[in-house]
């Protein structure tokens, strides 16, 4: 019997506990002197301090119960405007309503929370500042508030219903905002308000329309009175055009654009003297028969919900960007024919062999792609980011076949798109990685991308060459520019796959320093006067925490202890984070593995796998999990005898692009390679019977739990699948087009990868569970499949339906009844 060999290393409170791997690595301890590369860590399996079982005996109803009794983790943190202070929301016990919360650094306790009444005075965590930095504006609840910096007095500029957005300080310190199709300018000293430029998407008024047919010609001709009423107007039109061009005082006139457009964005020049403005045509996302039934009401009647299209029956539509003179009232449309490979036809190879496949040919093609803003799903910014001074604005643009990516400039003189920066990417461009912006005191730029496997910092002067600030098989993102340019911060696992810390790079000399040494999961603000960092910080077996940073100090202090008591006195087993050797790629397969030590003599072990959802997550990392009630249940299977895997298969974050990309044009056969490779690991180093093995996992899980079942019948005795997938075509467009393609343009991956067409492989046991008004996967997605598996008259698989439940269930009845039938499936047949 092989036996997990054990080094462990206590290093105190805030350390993470590092040990040797199961044969031949040495001990690594995390501390200040570890280097922060991964070369030293990447091999190594991480063992948590607790290797112990919990005493207590854990139960389905306490750890599916209301979350609240674990305690309410701070959320939303953010800085005081003078940087002694926190903010952040907190959810109240036993209800479904928040706190706003207000904690001086200097006093113990979790802080006071703020009354309602109060609350707009410290709603600010998405304020915009001035260029001098001395006065601030938000929006609070549809209101303009504006603070003096200096003297501390908060103002409210706005009270009414106009709902506005897009806030921005102008140079001369006004400030603009957006209301519906308007940009409206507010001088904060008196309470002027202008509208300083409007569209409207219509035919630009004339003074006259010409007769229509012959009919109306004629009329106008003849009879007299007509005519006059037609050259009257025609007067008072003239007259009104005169008075708009001679009288400043007058709201200056809308541009006008084509009917049946809708716009997409648009954004203010700090001087205020340009608009860019992004219009698409109307563009339906759903259509009439895109519902879903809901048989849980409170008036006791069937109601429809509307829901999203079909990825098979999405219709992009290109987006059209446009640059505003607003001194001479002039607009200038920007072509994409300025960008490098706009007409490239990227899929020809695809096509091609999907026209093979039908008996066809297929002739490649140069004709313009469908172009647009970017949608980055994990950035807050706009893929629009003038310059300090206002005469250039940068804009993100890509191509709706996700192939590329393109940072553009525009200089208002020149009124041309120019490209600083082409990302291609054979299978799909990242929808990270993208945020960009200029140096405040430059005209440079600085970006993420993808282009050398890994996501990293560039920096680019405007006409120059860019150059890498960061480098390496690690990650960066959530940048912050300090005012003077002197640093970039940012968030990466530079040590480890699994270990996020918080950095800065030097932008001139390129040197990285190390801001935190916490060892688990950390997100960072950097504080107004940029002295310290607010940290949220977790660990494995530990909710996320607040802690402040001071860049001059080496250690974090903890602000917060929101935790329970109840949950600290449970003895909960960290799991280990093992890099498992792929049989596919040179990359291993970082997992989490909770396991107890193995006892000489006794019987093989039973296991479980479970695999993740969204597919592009990061699960195998050393803070606190998002699947926290699986953390839980999992310790409950250990304490059952169970050994439990948790793999970062390939397409899941967090390992560069190639481990992202491995699914391009087919899901479920990457994902079921690494599964096979975490379970001959399980056999081989802990003592699993390769006979007693299960499987489980909600949306893209569910989804692995049907393809592994399906396609690979021998690997698994059991497996429940969860709010599943079985067929890609029906889920949305934007994440299945970036993997699949569309279903019109390559069925091959689509039924390659989509379990519906792998349903006749099904001979072990399948649980399936599924809620009934889950708006993401659709209820349909296990009808279809069940009605597939009752035809191939499968005598073995089970299903659950959760009448009042959607994609991430709620109600804690539903979560036991859910865990209470993985349990017995797997009591039951492994």
């Amino acid at each position: 019997m092989r036996q997990f060999k054990r080094c462990t290393l206590v290093m105190g409170v805030s350390s993470f506990l590092l040990a040797c791997a199961a044969t031949q690595s040495p001990t690594t301890v995390l501390n200040n002197n570890t280097p922060q590369n991964q070369s030293a860590l990447a091999t190594q399996t991480l063992h948590a301090p607790n290797k112990l079982i919990a005493k207590q005996s854990l139960t389905l109803e306490q750890i599916m119960a209301d979350p609240d009794w674990i305690g309410n983790e701070p959320e939303s943190a953010y800085w005081s405007d003078d940087s002694q202070q926190i903010i952040y929301k907190r959810k109240q016990q036993g209800s479904s309503l928040s706190d706003v919360w207000l904690k001086s650094l200097s006093n113990s306790g979790n802080g006071q929370i703020v009354a309602l009444s109060e609350q707009q005075n410290v709603a600010y965590r998405n304020r915009v500042l001035s260029i001098d930095k001395q006065r601030s504006a938000w929006v609070f609840e549809g209101n303009i508030f504006y603070k003096n910096l200096v003297s501390g007095n908060i103002k409210q500029l706005t009270q009414d219903s106009n709902q506005p957005y897009n806030l921005r300080f102008l140079l001369d310190g006004k400030l603009s905002f957006q209301v519906d199709d308007r940009i409206m300018v507010l001088d904060p000293s008196n309470g002027f308000s202008e509208q300083r430029v409007s569209w409207q998407f219509a035919e630009e008024p004339k003074a006259l329309e010409a007769p229509k047919d012959y009919i109306a010609e004629q009329q106008q001709r003849l009879i007299q009175v007509v005519a006059k009423k037609r050259a009257d107007k025609a007067q008072h039109f003239e007259q009104q055009q005169l008075l708009q061009a001679q009288n400043s005082t007058l709201t200056s006139q809308p541009f006008y654009l084509p009917k049946d457009h809708e716009t997409v964005a648009a954004s203010l020049s700090p001087n205020g003297k340009w608009l860019l403005l992004v219009e698409q045509v109307n563009n339906k996302e759903r259509d009439d028969n895109d519902i879903m039934p809901n048989y849980i009401n409170e008036n006791g009647r069937i109601e429809t919900d509307d829901v999203r299209q079909r990825v098979a029956d999405g219709k992009p539509v290109e987006q059209t960007l446009w640059l505003f003179n607003l001194a001479d009232h002039t607009s200038h449309k920007l072509p994409y024919t300025a960008l490098q490979g706009y007409n490239d036809d990227v899929l020809a190879a695809v096509k091609h062999e999907n026209a093979v496949a039908k008996g066809e040919t297929y002739q490649e093609n140069r004709l313009p792609r469908i172009i647009g803003l970017i949608d980055d799903w994990r950035w807050s910014q706009s893929a629009i980011q003038w310059n300090t001074q206002g005469n250039k604005v940068a804009i993100m643009v890509a191509a709706v076949d996700n192939k590329d990516r393109w940072l553009t400039t525009v200089d208002v003189h020149d009124k041309k798109l120019v490209t600083q920066h082409r990302l291609h990417d054979d299978a799909w461009v990242n929808y990270q990685f993208n945020s960009f912006g200029w140096l405040n005191n430059s005209d440079s730029l600085y970006y993420l991308s993808e282009q050398t496997g890994y996501g990293h910092l560039y920096l680019k002067s405007y006409t120059g060459k860019a150059k890498a600030l960061t480098q390496g098989k690690f990650e960066v993102d959530s940048l912050t520019l300090s005012a003077d340019d002197q640093y970039m911060y940012f968030q990466a696992n530079k040590k480890h796959p699994g270990i996020y810390e918080i950095y800065r790079v030097n932008v001139a000399s390129g040197d990285i320093e190390a801001l935190t040494d916490l060892n688990g999961m950390s997100d960072y603000i950097l504080s107004p006067d940029e002295k310290s960092l607010l940290l949220t910080h977790s660990k494995l077996t530990m909710p996320p925490e607040l802690y402040v940073k001071e860049l001059n100090k080496s250690a974090a202090v903890q602000l917060t202890h929101t935790v329970s008591e109840a949950f600290l006195a449970i003895n909960w087993l960290a799991p280990d984070i093992v890099p498992i050797k792929s049989s596919h790629t040179e990359q291993p397969i970082y997992s989490r593995v909770y396991a107890r030590p193995m006892v000489e003599g006794e019987e093989k072990r039973r296991a479980v796998v479970f695999s993740h959802g969204a597919g592009y997550l990061q699960n195998s990392h050393l803070g606190w999990s998002g699947y926290f009630r699986e953390f839980m249940f999992h310790n409950l299977l250990v304490q059952q005898g169970y050994v439990v895997l948790d793999m970062d298969y390939r397409a899941s974050a967090g390992y560069g692009r190639d481990w992202r990309t491995a699914i391009y044009r087919h899901m479920g056969k990457p994902e079921i390679e690494d599964l096979r490779d975490g379970v001959n690991w399980l056999v081989a180093n802990t003592d699993v019977d390769v006979n007693r093995i299960g499987t489980y996992g909600g949306s893209y899980g569910g989804f692995m739990t049907f393809m592994a079942l399906f396609t690979a019948p021998d690997l698994f005795q059991a497996g429940a699948a969860l709010r599943p997938v079985s067929d890609w075509a029906h889920y949305n467009y934007g994440y299945t087009s970036n993997i699949l393609n569309t279903p019109d343009v390559d069925p091959i991956a689509y039924e390659r990868s989509s379990p519906i067409y792998f349903a006749e492989g099904l001979e072990k046991h399948l649980l399936i569970n599924a809620p009934m008004v889950d708006n993401n996967v659709f209820f349909v997605d296990t009808v279809r499949l069940v009605q597939r598996l009752i035809e191939l008259e499968k005598p073995n698989f089970e299903t659950a339906i959760f009448p009042v439940e959607s994609h991430g269930f709620v109600q804690p009845s539903s979560w036991l009844d859910e865990y209470r039938r993985i349990y017995k499936l797997f009591e039951t047949n492994l």
